[in-house]
């Protein structure tokens, strides 16, 4: 049986783990935009330095979005595309295997899904602001 309060719970442990887990890869490249840029840019993946500087600002910014609740679903299915992009890049270009390199971006996409499903909870600002 799931009670009304574990769902809010479960929601507030997801979204904080996931924002501190990701503001802790956005934060030393939003610190150095340019080694990001310079590192896809130099893979030959198309759009690359464009892709760095919104993949950073996405895991600064929207980490902080998770952490206070804030567009909390947004945020999740932006997270979830971005690490199914970087899934893609790990095995094309940088030809990573699975249990070598990408099956950490698969299971942050996985914990961005569930929370997209599972919403902000009730504490978060969506709930205060009437977003959710």
């Amino acid at each position: 049986m799931v009670f009304p309060a574990s769902v809010d719970i479960a929601a507030l442990v997801a979204r904080i783990a996931l924002g501190l887990l990701f503001l802790t890869h956005g934060w030393p490249k939003i610190k150095d935009l340019r080694k990001p840029m310079e590192f896809v840019k130099g893979t030959g993946w198309p759009g690359g330095a464009a892709f760095a500087v919104l993949f950073t600002l996405l895991e600064f910014f929207g980490a902080i979005a998770l952490l206070i609740g804030l567009l909390t679903q947004v945020m999740a299915v932006l997270f979830f595309l971005e690490m199914i992009a970087t899934t893609i890049f790990a095995k094309t270009k940088l030809k990573k295997k699975f249990g070598l390199g990408f099956e950490l971006d698969l299971a942050y996409a996985a914990f961005a899904l569930v929370l997209a499903v599972l919403g902000p909870g009730a504490w978060s600002l969506d709930r205060f602001l009437g977003l959710a």
